[in-house]
This record gives structure tokens, sequence and C-alpha cells, in this order.
């Protein structure tokens, strides 16, 4: 169970990977960050990809109520990633469900040439479920 840092290093392997973090959309504050960030700042961009995680994770219009086996009626079901796609790269925004109030996300940033879309998104999930906060 890989703690931030070992998570951020495994997300860098991925093909393509130029950056990662591990931000907390209530705040806007990187709790971790490797590689390079797409402003040059990492605390620019871990505030500019929180008002996007903030967005989707707020309103209903991300959300589905339905009939999930498990789940309570009438409950929303999260969101579990977003996907940017820019004219260099993509941007993968991973939420991660923790036993607090699960206000973090991973952001990945990939070279849109050598980046693999499915896999990160793939990995990313696996990164999610493993990582240890606390």
């Amino acid at each position: 169970m890989p703690g931030i840092d070992e998570c951020l290093l495994e997300a860098m392997a991925l093909p393509g990977a130029r950056g990662a973090s591990l931000v907390d959309w209530t705040s806007g504050l990187a709790l971790g960050t490797a590689g390079d960030s797409p402003t040059g700042d990492h605390e620019t961009t871990a505030a500019e990809t929180a008002e996007l995680a903030r967005a989707a994770a707020e309103f209903d219009s991300f959300t589905t109520t339905g009939e999930i086996t498990g789940a309570i009626p009438g409950d929303s079901l999260p969101v579990e990633d977003l996907i940017v796609t820019t004219r260099a790269g993509f941007h993968v925004l991973r939420f991660v469900q923790t036993s607090f109030d699960s206000s973090v996300f991973l952001h990945l940033w990939l070279d849109r040439d050598s980046g693999n879309l499915a896999l990160a998104r793939l990995r990313l999930r696996d990164l999610a479920e493993r990582l240890v906060l606390g």
C-alpha cells in the first residue's frame, strides 16, 4: 500500500507522464507533486484543477442517482474521474475514496503523443484504491 510519494512515483512511470499530484479539492492545495506542471507551478495547477474537481463533485449534473446493487436509494454515486483533452496532452483527475471526507484526487498530466489514456485511467484507479493517506 503506497503512500503519497510512492503513488506519485508510480504514476510518473506511466508512458507519457509529464506530471502528477495529489490535490485536496476543498482547499486547492497540492498534498504531493512529482514531475512537471503545465503552468510551471504545481500550486497554481492544483488550485485550477481543484475548481474542476469541485464542480464535478458538487453539481448534480455530474452525478447519477440510480439503481445500483447495494446503493441506498436517493444517494448520489461519486464521479470516478475527469478527463480534459488539450492539443498537447491529457489531464486525468481520479477521485480517491478515503475514510474521512474523500476530498482528494490524483491529477496526472500526460503527453498527447506518447501517453496512453486508457492505461492511465486503469493505473490511476488502481493507485487510488491502494493509496494510504493518514
